[in-house]
């Protein structure tokens, strides 16, 4: 077995980068994205849960930056700051930026939907049991998303 330093190294090396797109596109915000990254490993370390599989371990992971994520946002919302613009750090990563900036300005509900289905590749009941929410409910949620997207970037090829 892997000590915890090689674990986290390795779970850092398979997940980091997903869960930092994650982040950031939930947060709008990197610094933020990287608190929220660096809380999850050490609440990793301080649960050591048990996996049946790689898969679940990833589910776990971008299931408790969620949940982090979401939990920072309840924060900011009650206690206003200024929030850098995750798009203008994006935009030289990606070619399109304004469906980047499109995505960025929907719903947070949608937005993570989507994100979760399109950039990691998640299927719909494992972002059921991410966002803690029905099936019938994230297929709304991406459904809405889509429209909600197409109309905000203005193409129909969405």
């Amino acid at each position: 077995m892997q000590n915890k330093t090689e674990k986290i190294e390795y779970l850092l090396q398979q997940y980091g980068n997903s869960l930092f797109r994650f982040c950031l596109f939930t947060l709008k915000n990197e610094t933020d994205a990287e608190d929220v990254i660096q809380e999850t490993f050490i609440r990793y370390l301080q649960k050591a849960p048990a996996f049946a599989d790689a898969k679940h371990e990833k589910a776990w992971l971008f299931k408790v930056a969620s949940n982090l994520c979401l939990d920072l946002l309840r924060y900011q919302k009650r206690h206003r700051q200024e929030e850098l613009d995750a798009a203008q750090y994006m935009a030289t990563a990606i070619e399109n930026t304004e469906i980047l900036e499109a995505l960025l300005e929907l719903p947070e509900k949608f937005r993570l939907a989507l994100i979760l289905y399109y950039v990691e590749g998640y299927r719909i009941h494992e972002i059921a049991e991410i966002i803690q929410k029905s099936p019938s409910a994230v297929k709304m949620r991406l459904q809405k998303g889509r429209r909600l997207l197409k109309n905000a970037y203005g193409k129909e090829e969405l």
